[in-house]
């Protein structure tokens, strides 16, 4: 109910890295745990010790957690050997951690096929496992793993597990959804089951998202009793993924009322903390993600974004402030004047409602949509288009001439090569500068050339770095004669990123607009005076 404190236990650092494509440093586990400290989560699985280096030297450099408490993975003992003298358990137990969590099996099949042992073996395995851990460590968890599997095929055999695991000392039982494969209205009917036999304030909930449904899930089971939920940032994990707490956190705080470790200054970490692992990452974080991502709170259509200036409320569930994030008015051939005094707004020009500009700005921007431009996800463009309308833009470069000549050949070692060179005259003022730069393709070698030329002006640009580069074919049926549409993130030592965009049949053409735009939007937001660009 409303007002009862729930716990939260992050496994990121090793359900997480079970991610496809997802390999993590111990430096970068370091990061994300005290991220997760300072956010507030109650409990942080770091690893399984022994089973791989990175999480030995994490576990050897662990880091001290002053709101979180430090868990270390790792299974029951194996059948024939004490638990006392397993050297996995001994392994987890001497990771410095001060909670251990332990894996089981609980359905009759599994234990049967995997193990190989008897039914009374693995409840043998279990309960001499936790209690020799909780003879060890402050506080000991049991994953108890395909437990609605286990449930299903034998329910006695599945809670028998639970209740050995309880009387032996766990603080904790979390119910496994190892493959996913549960629905919400088999979760209630399970978790309540089950906190028939054990105590619920003792249950925990474990999901993972190969339905879709691993939130939901996680709802219902704290529905129906539970009051620990394992989850990972932004839903990480092996498949399809775990139930993502980035989502669960402001759902039971402003939703469902429930107190957790995550007061109100926590709770405004979030999006920080979600970005923070994409960076690690080295990935764009989604912009459609709940409550954190960038479109979460965007408003592209006219009477949208006049119905939220008047109340927040008609079109935000909850106010993005309390999470981190920000209401963001797009701007798109659906704008109107409201859109575009909201947007003003957020970058700081002043206009009237009545400004003679503003009619011609709309026409504008509804025609460049029309020719392929897309500034609902190119808004550092957006920005220069409106600032250049308001006179706002000093005159930093314009691009007088390019070249771009790709070369394909045998190197001396006879492999064979690409390179691209590019060739750019850039005038500043009445000073035309002339260079030339090798790159990574054309792209990238007339990015090169143009920071040479801006670079002796303007040093700040050594900061900034192109992230991401996208084609889109906006005429299919033209062939190579197509026209496209290029748009370029970019982003600078501070975490910052931008995106801008360009429009021409001639790809290279579009990325030069494209990559100037990103140059002139961070000098400006930069605060560059014009008088440098003399």
């Amino acid at each position: 109910m409303s007002g009862d404190r729930l716990y939260l236990y992050d496994t990121t650092l090793r359900d997480g890295a079970q991610t496809q494509g997802v390999d993590f440093s111990a430096e970068d586990k370091r990061a994300i745990a005290e991220a997760l400290d300072r956010l507030g989560i109650d409990y942080i699985e770091g690893g399984w010790p022994g089973a791989n280096p990175t999480d030995d030297r994490f576990f050897a450099e662990r880091p001290a957690p002053t709101k979180s408490r430090l868990a270390a993975f790792g299974m029951t003992r194996r059948s024939g050997r004490s638990a006392a003298n397993d050297p996995g358990l001994a392994a987890t137990l001497g990771a410095g951690a001060t909670v251990a969590t332990l894996v089981g099996k609980t359905w009759d099949f599994q234990v049967d096929v995997a193990l190989g042992v008897s039914l009374d073996e693995n409840l043998a395995m279990i309960s001499e496992s936790i209690a020799h851990a909780a003879s060890r460590v402050r506080e000991v968890v049991f994953d108890a793993e395909h437990f609605f599997d286990g449930w299903k095929a034998s329910a006695g055999y599945a809670l028998a597990c639970l209740e050995v695991a309880h009387k032996a000392g766990a603080r904790w039982l979390v119910l496994c959804d190892t493959n996913g494969g549960t629905l919400p209205h088999e979760i209630d009917e399970v978790v309540r089951s089950a906190a028939a036999r054990v105590p619920a304030e003792k249950l925990g909930i474990h999901c993972h998202d190969d339905t879709g449904n691993a939130v939901a899930n996680s709802l219902a089971a704290v529905r129906a009793g539970a009051r620990m939920i394992q989850g990972t940032l932004n839903g990480l994990g092996e498949r399809c993924g775990n139930a993502n707490l980035v989502t669960l956190i402001p759902t039971l705080i402003l939703k469902l009322g429930y107190v957790t470790g995550i007061n109100s200054e926590g709770l405004r970490r979030l999006t920080q903390v979600s970005h923070l692992l994409d960076e690690r990452l080295n990935r764009a974080p989604s912009r459609q993600a709940p409550y954190v991502g960038e479109s979460a709170f965007a408003h592209k259509g006219g009477l949208h974004a006049s119905a939220v200036e008047k109340d927040p409320r008609a079109y935000e569930h909850v106010d993005p402030a309390v999470i981190g994030n920000r209401r963001h008015v797009v701007v798109s051939d659906q704008a109107g004047r409201s859109n575009l005094l909201a947007r003003f707004r957020e970058i700081g020009i002043e206009a009237a409602a009545a400004d003679p500009r503003l009619p011609r700005l709309i026409d504008q921007v509804k025609a460049r949509e029309a020719e392929g431009y897309a500034y609902d996800g190119a808004e550092a463009s957006f920005e220069l288009l409106a600032r250049r309308a308001f006179g706002q833009v000093p005159d930093y470069f314009s691009v007088k001439r390019f070249r771009v000549m790709d070369e394909r050949r045998f190197n001396a070692r006879g492999d064979l090569v690409t390179e691209s060179e590019a060739t750019v005259t850039i005038g500043i003022g009445n000073a035309l500068h002339h260079e030339v730069a090798m790159g990574n393709g054309p792209v990238n070698a007339l990015d090169t050339a143009l920071r040479k030329a801006l670079g002796n002006l303007y040093p700040l640009l050594d900061q900034v770095r192109l992230v991401d580069y996208k084609v889109r074919i906006l005429t299919p049926s033209g062939g190579t004669n197509a026209v496209t549409r290029v748009m370029i993130e970019s982003a600078d030592r501070k975490g910052q990123r931008w995106d801008t965009v360009g429009v021409s049949p001639n790809i290279i053409d579009a990325s030069i607009d494209a990559l100037s735009d990103s140059i002139t939007w961070k000098l400006l937001r930069e605060g560059v005076p014009a008088a440098q660009a003399a």
